[in-house]
């Protein structure tokens, strides 16, 4: 039988939602002017009373004395109350928002624990959030995702997840997927008829288009990845090839040594910069070239290890040792360089031949002396990160994009079943499909994968 996606919520493994109450400190350690103690679970009037002397009215914010089992005031501030199930975590809420030194919010949570509440796991709230369907498990990732965001536009793309943005597209490929479904077993019940029926309609058109916006989907997932993740850019080439001006220019500030002695640099030096809101780790590197004292080939080796595990390589050559459009490729280099994923070749010091600074083919010609051409590599670097200015993204992580792959791999499946005049299998295949959707938004997710995830957040979130 088919059901509809929101018909499948149940399908939720561990979704029983514990009674315990739960609370915990909302707000980061140390001191500030306000902190907050939240608590949830299930009648927290006694608690209330036990705390502020009554039950505060709906959603409204009161100011009220935090008291002690004695009757000793704690602190003063503003309480709260969110009942079940118009609260965060669809079951009642209180925020104590009192004065933000640790003293103070220690008493508040030990005294709601003495009221009987236990202190909640890392991710509790939001779990519980998930498990009593305020938000699916995407959006709650978002949450986590929100708060750890590097980068303006790495927040506004979590944003867009945790409003519901992209659970919504996978939903609305959900429901294609199970219309076509329901056609193909509906073909199914006639079976004298199947392979006519198939043959007229327009399953592999609707297939197609199924396929086309999973496809589209994971590019924007991928975007969002990379604004997640970072990436991981080393820069590379042979001695007095200008890495290290390099590594100033894009930092815009003089963090590594530069000289004309070759070998200056002798070990990894790391700094972090933002390009089109993707964090970008760089790492200057040693010149690659045989030779040279015990120090530098110790580092060296370590060159030819970051790139190894490197996302991008910049390929630096110096435009005054070679001949124009040769590329400054040793042996030194040649097969260091060729390892990494993905690489671009930086043509430097071009003020001095005067070729034009910028993109050439997959090149790009820079001075990093004057910051010439700087604009056009940090715009190639940006393309291989998938990004691009003004483009929108969904935070999606490494999870989803696996989930939608496979998606798109039971489509092609379902695709050549079709073909065959298998609607049966067809119909098997497109289950899967969205069977890996499911897991996206957390209609089929297993406890383990629900502990993994919440077990990254903050407490109190």
């Amino acid at each position: 039988m088919v059901h509809h996606p929101q018909d499948r919520k149940g399908v939720r493994l561990g979704s029983s939602v514990a009674r315990e109450t739960i609370a915990a400190i909302a707000t980061p350690p140390g001191r500030g002017g306000i902190g907050i103690v939240r608590v949830s679970g299930i009648g927290l009037e006694e608690l209330l009373r036990g705390i502020v002397g009554h039950v505060p009215a709906p959603r409204q914010a009161e100011l009220a004395d935090f008291s002690d089992a004695d009757g000793t005031a704690i602190d003063r501030g503003i309480v709260i109350y969110f009942p079940a199930p118009r609260s965060m975590t669809g079951e009642d809420v209180v925020e104590l928002q009192g004065h933000g030194g640790p003293v103070v919010m220690d008493a508040l949570l030990e005294r709601a624990c003495e009221l009987g509440a236990k202190i909640a796991r890392p991710g509790e709230f939001t779990e519980r959030a998930f498990l009593n369907d305020k938000i699916d498990l995407a959006q709650a990732e978002a949450v986590a995702d929100l708060i750890d965001s590097a980068s303006k536009r790495a927040a506004r793309a979590a944003m867009r997840s945790f409003d519901g943005e992209f659970s919504a597209r996978v939903t609305e490929i959900d429901r294609a997927v199970l219309d076509l479904r329901v056609y193909l077993e509906a073909a199914i019940d006639f079976a004298e008829e199947e392979i006519d029926f198939l043959a007229e309609s327009d399953a592999v058109l609707k297939l197609r288009a199924i396929e086309g916006r999973i496809a589209r989907l994971a590019v924007e997932s991928r975007r969002g990845e990379a604004l997640r993740e970072g990436l991981d850019v080393v820069i590379a080439g042979p001695p007095n090839a200008g890495k290290s001006s390099l590594l100033n220019r894009l930092l815009a500030e003089n963090r590594a040594i530069v000289t004309d002695v070759p070998g200056t640099t002798r070990d990894l030096l790391r700094a972090d910069i933002e390009i089109e809101g993707v964090p970008i780790r760089l790492t200057d590197t040693a010149g690659l070239r045989a030779g040279g004292d015990r120090v530098e080939t110790i580092g060296v080796a370590r060159a030819r290890m970051a790139i190894a595990q490197a996302d991008l390589v910049l390929a630096l050559e110096d435009a005054t040792a070679v001949t124009p459009g040769d590329g400054a490729r040793t042996p030194d280099t040649e097969s260091a360089i060729d390892s990494a994923s993905h690489r671009i070749r930086v043509r430097n010091k071009v003020d001095l031949t005067g070729e034009m600074p910028g993109s050439v083919g997959e090149m790009v010609r820079i001075s990093a002396l004057n910051g010439d051409g700087i604009d056009a590599l940090r715009a190639a670097i940006a393309r291989i990160a998938g990004v691009a200015p003004g483009e929108g993204a969904y935070l999606a992580r490494k999870r989803h994009l696996d989930a939608l792959h496979a998606a798109s791999d039971r489509c092609e499946a379902a695709s050549e079943r079709l073909s065959e005049g298998f609607g049966d299998l067809a119909a098997e295949e497109l289950r899967q499909v969205q069977a890996h959707l499911g897991d996206i938004v957390g209609l089929t997710t297993v406890d383990d994968l629900l502990g993994e995830i919440f077990s990254n957040f903050c407490i109190g979130k």
